[in-house]
């Protein structure tokens, strides 16, 4: 059974670079969660700092009610038997075939017999498509093939906790679904705790039970499935549905100039594609940890959407774009409340204005934001009540406090407009030197003491 994982107020900082900070959520006891984000926004050092290879600057980890980041090392060696790891890019020894690779966990953390051995590390080479590959060494072999030998060491040793980075990279499409299929069927056999980063939108919208966004160093949001497939935040809509259109661009956010050129553009963004119902265990049955709500047949994003605000406000029950239990009962309609309520509190916070991040106006120019230090809306009790949420800095005098599923909006401070150039032709007009030197040559160094002073020389030195 896999165990659940606490982070609380999580940053990490490499020098004075900030990765990200103030990460706040929880993954779910058994349930499989999907990180996605930008490259480079930090989803493979938020990995490993799971696991304590990395130091977070503030922050806690909590793995199964233990707080890791005040472990000892000692410790935290043994912690980390609760953990299968598939490194990004696999991470296999070099001078040793796959069986050795995939044996090793076994070798180094238990007493097994070698016959013992063997049959664990067959059982996971064939699990993982790789029979007849086990005696060849890494170099010899594809991406895609160490990728799943990785895999196979990962499980080797029935983790309760699961963390893959990008498994999913270099493989094909069908091999792809193949692994996404495997992974779910691990997860119904063992209940292991899964955390997947990926940057393949099928899989993000069809194989976890929540998913998380990290954006512009915060994590943008955290949540069911269905509450970020349904979102109407522009982050969150672009990336989940590949789309140029939105706030993140090739350096990862566009900047203001752009974001205001494709509103005034006036075209229609594209459709987006249909939601499709989640992968399901090759035997048909549902995993005991899927809690929904999950969706029986495919369906465009705005009539879910609907559908789910219907149920919220009683004025429909379903119909039939819902799996449901024996006894008739939408599984999971205690989370449709909060999802429909963490979207509407996000609506209202949005501009107008298509493409543009969730903002808020304040004093002149354009406030644009990011969401910020989500509360899971995982169960954390046998009632299936979420925690409460920090928004009461958002609330004016008088509001009601919404269930909004543990998401608040926080407010940043808008870029400053970037300057005009200026020829320098242009410059020497404005502020010609006496001596007929260039004078803006020094300019940099007269407003930032880091540019090295360098004399222009005159007219008779060229």
């Amino acid at each position: 059974m896999g165990v659940e994982i606490k982070v609380e107020g999580l940053t990490k900082r490499f020098g004075r670079q900030t990765i990200w900070e103030d990460v706040t959520l929880t993954l779910p006891s058994g349930e499989i969660s999907v990180l996605l984000g930008p490259s480079g926004t930090g989803k493979s050092v938020f990995l490993k700092s799971l696991i304590g290879l990395l130091k977070p600057d503030a922050g806690h980890i909590y793995v199964d009610g233990r707080d890791i980041t005040t472990m000892k090392e000692g410790q935290l060696y043994d912690t980390r038997k609760l953990f299968g790891v598939l490194f990004q890019d696999g991470a296999l020894f070099g001078s040793q075939n796959l069986f050795d690779n995939i044996a090793f966990p076994l070798r180094e953390h238990t007493k097994k017999r070698e016959s013992e051995i063997k049959k664990i590390v067959m059982e996971k080479v064939e699990l993982l498509g790789l029979l007849g590959a086990e005696t060849k060494l890494p170099g010899e072999i594809s991406g895609g093939m160490r990728k799943r030998a990785g895999l196979a060491r990962a499980l080797v040793l029935d983790p309760q906790i699961i963390l893959c980075d990008e498994p999913d990279s270099g493989l094909d499409p069908v091999r792809t679904a193949f692994l996404n299929q495997t992974i779910v069927d691990l997860n119904t056999r063992i209940e292991a705790t899964f955390l997947i980063v990926t940057h393949d939108i099928n899989t993000a919208r069809t194989l976890p039970d929540n998913i998380g966004l990290l954006y512009r160093r915060h994590l943008a949001m955290f949540g069911p499935r269905l509450q970020l497939l349904t979102s109407d935040e522009p982050v969150v809509r672009q990336f989940l549905n590949g789309r140029r259109e939105g706030p993140i661009g090739m350096a990862e956010e566009k900047d203001a100039a752009l974001l205001e050129q494709e509103a005034a553009s006036g075209e229609k963004a594209p459709d987006l594609p249909p939601l499709q119902p989640q992968i399901s265990p090759s035997d048909g049955e549902r995993r005991v940890t899927q809690r929904g709500p999950m969706l029986a047949r495919s369906a465009p994003v705005d009539d879910v959407r609907e559908i789910l605000a219907d149920i919220a406000d009683g004025r429909s029950d379903g119909g039939d774009l819902f799996e449901r239990d024996e006894s008739g009962q939408i599984i999971g309609e205690d989370r449709i409340a909060q999802i429909v309520a963490a979207n509407r509190r996000m609506a209202a916070q949005s501009d107008d204005m298509p493409g543009r991040p969730a903002a808020r106006r304040s004093g002149a120019g354009t406030a644009t934001a990011v969401l910020e230090r989500p509360t899971a809306t995982a169960e954390d009790g046998p009632d299936g009540d979420a925690e409460d949420s920090s928004i009461d800095d958002l609330l004016e005098p008088g509001d009601d406090r919404p269930d909004d599923g543990g998401v608040r909006v926080v407010p940043q401070r808008s870029p400053r407009p970037t300057p005009a150039k200026r020829t320098a032709a242009q410059s020497r007009a404005a502020a010609p030197d006496p001596a007929g030197h260039d004078a803006t040559a020094q300019s940099p160094a007269a407003h930032n003491p880091a540019v090295t002073r360098r004399r222009t020389p005159g007219p008779g030195e060229r």
